[in-house]
């Protein structure tokens, strides 16, 4: 779908949005006065729900201080919630969120750290990758760089910036990356 008639479409949603969420009250407190009481309206979460089945795992300490570190670089970037999932699902697929050094014959080329990032393909030095906070900026600064992120598929625009073999793989931890921002972004 081209970005111009993807926004099209969104800038429809949202005014459709935008008269319920305004005339909706109005409407209901006329036919329904509550003396005088404010009438609950629900309201619909504008986040993508996730695609496929979903996977999970249990985290261990480490886990989920890199959990904590990436939402941290996050915030530091000044970017939403939203790249924060999408950055722990990222992880989840290729680290399982363990920051991993060299895996001698098991490793992909020389991919390293939480997000599997090469030296040889410009994301820095091995010392570099494997600091979280590094990663996890290096991993937003491409994100930054898809044009619409916030509103594609979370494993679009994961693949986008990582080029991987499995392109659909991310999208089976958008559920657990979700619910951990939840719990540990304000924390």
């Amino acid at each position: 779908m081209n970005t111009i008639f993807r926004k099209s479409m969104l800038s429809v949603a949202g005014l459709a949005f935008a008269g319920g969420v305004f005339a909706g009250p109005i409407a209901a407190h006329a036919a329904n006065p509550v003396d005088g009481k404010p009438v609950a309206v629900a309201v619909q979460s504008t986040a993508p729900k996730p695609q496929g089945d979903q996977s999970h795992i249990t985290l261990n300490d480490e886990q989920t201080a890199n959990v904590k570190a990436i939402i941290a670089a996050t915030k530091k970037a000044g970017l939403p919630e939203r790249a924060a999932v999408i950055s722990i699902a990222t992880s989840l697929q290729e680290s399982k969120l363990e920051n991993l050094g060299h895996l001698g014959d098991k490793n992909d080329h020389d991919s390293l750290g939480l997000f599997q990032q090469r030296p040889t393909s410009g994301w820095g030095t091995p010392e570099q990758i494997t600091d979280p906070a590094y990663s996890t900026t290096a991993f937003l600064k491409g994100l930054r760089q898809v044009d619409g992120w916030q509103d594609m598929a979370l494993t679009d625009a994961a693949q986008t910036v990582q080029v991987s073999a499995y392109p659909d793989a991310y999208a089976q931890w958008e559920q657990q990356a979700t619910d951990l921002v939840a719990q540990h972004w304000n924390s």
